[in-house]
């Protein structure tokens, strides 16, 4: 007898109908595969070089002393055990996507993407380079790993609020969820409009920059794009925070309004993705992660209206189970 029809005969001997994962627990596997890609992006050659210690050490530029201290000397030590300690970081990422995919784990594993990141958001992005004056949300402020580490706690596999009107809701429930969005999306509002953002030639000059090392169909359209903005850099900031303040508010408007605005959340993290961020540099050799614009899309679609309730048939195949008395 196969697997599958041995879990579905416990299934059914336990009163218990089997059902096919809701919205959150696709949007958990959503995120293991991104921690997929992450691992095998880790384990690329590079990564294993002095130049990723390097690469690390690039992080404390412009950070206050007491956070670009601790930078520096892990990077020291990245650069001088490169293989041993890479194969380790390479490791931890490839535990946390199995883990997330497992059901059973689940909780665990996003546990420890938390403090994974929480880590690695100080230690390998110089926390997001918030601290610097430069950072910008088009090339990945306020840090790729931190947003993981907010999808962890949206999705944490808990029910405060079954009835929420979208994932990010149930674990943490409603109001909550909406000020973590708000928050979040309001950050974005600052880091653009920061003085360093305000150039005529910033954004051209960050674009650009983008093309290096990519395939030739990237950096033409790198190239391409870098060109369209040029000496455009403070309109096009002020239409990216416009955008940014619509989208943090969003989740306050009846839901058909709603809806439009997490369409161009998605959008706007399609932009950011491959324009400002050419797809997280992962066809460079020296990416380390697909950058922020996935987890965008990702943090959006929790918000979907819709999408957050339980499935009721769970609870109710439960419900008898557990009120069978014993044989």
């Amino acid at each position: 007898m196969s697997e599958s029809a041995v879990s579905g005969n416990r299934l059914a001997a336990a009163g218990v109908a089997w059902q096919p994962p809701d919205a959150r627990r696709l949007l958990q596997l959503a995120l293991a595969a991104v921690w997929l890609l992450d691992a095998v992006l880790q384990y690329q050659a590079f990564m294993f070089t002095k130049a990723f210690g390097q690469m690390l050490a690039e992080t404390a530029s412009g950070n206050p002393g007491v956070i670009a201290g601790p930078i520096t000397w892990n990077a020291t030590l990245v650069e001088h055990n490169a293989v041993a300690l890479n194969a380790i970081f390479a490791t931890i990422q490839l535990a946390i996507a199995i883990g997330i995919a497992w059901r059973p784990t689940v909780k665990l594993a996003l546990a420890g993407s938390i403090a994974w990141s929480l880590g690695v958001w100080w230690f390998g992005e110089g926390l997001g380079g918030i601290l610097t004056g430069g950072a910008s949300p088009v090339n990945g402020a306020p840090g790729a790993v931190l947003i993981y580490a907010l999808l962890a706690v949206l999705l944490w596999p808990a029910d405060r609020d079954p009835a929420a009107p979208y994932v990010a809701g149930r674990a943490v429930g409603t109001a909550a969820a909406k000020a973590i969005w708000l928050v979040f999306w309001g950050s974005m509002v600052f880091f653009t409009l920061q003085s360093a953002n305000l150039n005529s030639q910033g954004l051209h000059d960050m674009i650009s920059d983008m093309a290096s090392g990519e395939p030739g169909w990237l950096a033409s359209a790198e190239s391409h794009a870098a060109s369209l903005v040029a000496h455009h850099g403070v309109g096009i900031s002020i239409i990216l925070a416009v955008a940014f303040a619509v989208i943090a508010v969003g989740v306050f408007l009846p839901r058909p309004a709603a809806k439009a605005v997490i369409v161009l959340a998605l959008v706007v993290s399609a932009f950011i993705w491959v324009i400002g961020e050419a797809l997280g540099e992962v066809f460079t050799g020296g990416g380390t992660d697909p950058n922020s614009g996935p987890l965008l899309a990702l943090l959006a679609l929790l918000y979907w209206p819709g999408l957050g309730a339980a499935a009721p048939g769970r609870a109710a195949a439960a419900a008898p189970a557990a009120h069978e008395p014993a044989s």
